[in-house]
């Protein structure tokens, strides 16, 4: 099922999205510096973490640099130092929104959104000190739109750690340690939006439109963006089911570009949403 085109301004549109991906490529803190993980270039260490990893068995903090497991085989010997590695950010306060998840950690890569992750990872860590630590991870989303032309969006609920109450797409979280993207939307679209799998079979396929790059309280988030697109079916209401989602509704393009523009969403969410509007707006006349 194809959802209508929508009437917004093709140019508006693209310069909104070109503010909000420069909203999302900032350097690192200048006090973090870089993390090799098993050799391996990883990521950014915030300076607050780097104090707390100072002396840890297994890991070197200097100026210039810092090094978890040097030499140290992927598999379950790196595993077990990440997961010290976790404990003691956890302890040192360092850790905001711990999970009991884990992620993957994946040697860094060149800023090209359109290039997948091709290698694998070299180990697993808790979701909570992923930005501390300033690793790549990957997010999904999902755009469920009415036959109408109507789009369904979330807003996230005030307990949540990162942007309380604000706006996001309707379908959206990180993947985790091992699962395949497409596995884990299924699985979001469940949790937040109360989704079959036969509800979103029409999906489109995921496709990966930034690599946020940002600075947030607890360090850098580095986050590939995937996201895709579907028309619900008009029986289908989303009800989230998870807790994380406060409410729940169905907006005109219009009224979701106003929304955009006075900041009301996510900056990830915006930029999901941005380039949605912009691939199904009508080109103007000739």
């Amino acid at each position: 099922m194809h959802s209508p085109r929508i009437s917004l301004d093709r140019g508006s549109l693209r310069q909104l999205l070109s503010a909000l991906l420069s909203r999302a490529s900032q350097p690192v803190q200048i006090d973090s510096v870089p993390l090799f993980i098993a050799d391996s270039r990883c990521g950014w260490l915030f300076s607050r973490a780097a104090q707390a990893l100072i002396g840890l068995d297994g890991v070197e903090v200097s100026q210039g640099y810092a090094r978890i497991g040097r030499s140290v085989s992927t598999g379950s010997e790196l595993n077990a130092l990440l997961a010290k590695v976790a404990i003691t950010l956890r302890q040192a306060g360092c850790a905001p929104g711990w999970r009991n998840e884990l992620l993957d950690v994946w040697p860094e890569q060149a800023d090209d959104p359109a290039r997948p992750l091709s290698r694998k990872p070299l180990g697993a860590i808790e979701r909570g000190v992923v930005r501390p630590l300033g690793l790549l991870t990957k997010a999904v989303h999902l755009s469920g739109w009415s036959p109408d032309g109507r789009l369904w969006v979330a807003r996230r609920a005030l307990t949540k750690a990162t942007d309380p109450g604000m706006w996001d797409t309707l379908v959206g979280g990180l993947i985790s340690s091992q699962e395949d993207v497409q596995v884990g939307l299924v699985r979001e679209a469940d949790e937040e939006a109360g989704l079959e799998p036969e509800d979103i079979a029409g999906r489109t396929p995921l496709r990966t439109i930034a690599r946020m790059l940002r600075q947030v309280p607890e360090g850098y988030q580095a986050e590939d963006v995937l996201t895709c697109e579907c028309v619900l079916p008009p029986h289908v209401t989303p009800k989230n089911r998870d807790g994380e989602v406060m409410e729940i509704q169905l907006i005109a393009p219009s009224t979701i570009f106003n929304m955009l523009i006075q900041g009301a969403f996510t900056l990830e969410a915006s930029i999901v949403i941005a380039e949605d509007l912009l691939q199904r707006a009508t080109p103007a006349p000739i």
